[in-house]
């Protein structure tokens, strides 16, 4: 009966959810089942800085909004241990993912304090590339069996796919109608991406230092931006490049 009841509420998240709000009382209505407290959609970004990003959550709000001012989103040490692993993982065991540090050790502290000690979070890659992640999370302590956690790994990559069709990104805009780079500012762009500077991309693609800084500018004022952090998102976005270790 519990099985019936989860593959349920997936069909209910995926299929019938027609707004955010939709889809927060579906996730709440999964966490529950599975026996957490809370959960969080995200990306992994400065979420007061970056466009339009994911981010449905039913964290205490001095937490979301403390976490926020402090752009955690870019350094929280369970986002960059989701880097590592495509399987769903207990915040309890990201040591063996990512050295953990000193300002590690103080977000998990404050997120303790606000009642979330253990989550289990599902790594996504959704949305052009950019990382994001559905996490559900409780009490220190807590834990559920096999049978559960897997069934919490289908509903995290379910839950992000629903996000993500639901979300009003840029990639909600026709492809026809979004933004155009020529093929000297798309490989510029993609090198930025790799946080290369204006004279390492220059070496790589033969080109004078001032003219991939023109590149770059160009490109950003084709995207309506003015910082390069914003054009690799709205590119990635776009799915105009992509990002990869390899």
């Amino acid at each position: 009966m519990g099985i019936e009841r989860i593959v349920t509420q997936f069909k209910r998240v995926v299929e019938t959810s027609r707004t955010a709000a939709d889809l927060i009382n579906a996730t709440a209505d999964v966490t529950q089942w599975l026996g957490f407290r809370f959960f969080a959609i995200t990306h992994h970004v400065d979420l007061a800085a970056s466009p339009n990003p994911i981010c449905l959550t039913n964290y205490p709000s001095p937490w979301v909004n403390y976490y926020q001012r402090n752009a955690y989103g870019l350094v929280d040490p369970v986002h960059r241990a989701s880097h590592m692993t495509p399987a769903g993982f207990w915040w309890s065991n990201m040591a063996e993912l990512i050295r953990l540090n000193d300002r590690d050790d103080t977000i998990m502290r404050l997120g303790r304090i606000q009642g979330i000690g253990e989550g289990f979070t599902i790594p996504t890659n959704l949305a052009g590339g950019l990382h994001c992640s559905c996490t559900f999370s409780a009490e220190s302590g807590f834990m559920i069996d096999s049978v559960k956690q897997g069934l919490a790994q289908l509903a995290g990559l379910m839950i992000f796919a629903a996000a993500h069709r639901l979300w009003p990104g840029r990639n909600a805009m026709p492809a026809e109608l979004r933004p155009k780079l020529t093929p000297q500012q798309l490989a510029c762009v993609q090198l930025v991406a790799r946080g290369l500077n204006d004279r390492q991309i220059g070496e790589i693609l033969g080109l004078a230092e001032e003219t991939v800084a023109s590149h770059i500018k160009n490109a950003c004022e084709r995207y309506g931006v003015k910082k390069r952090t914003s054009l690799v998102a709205f590119a990635l976005l776009d799915g105009a490049i992509m990002v990869s270790k390899l």
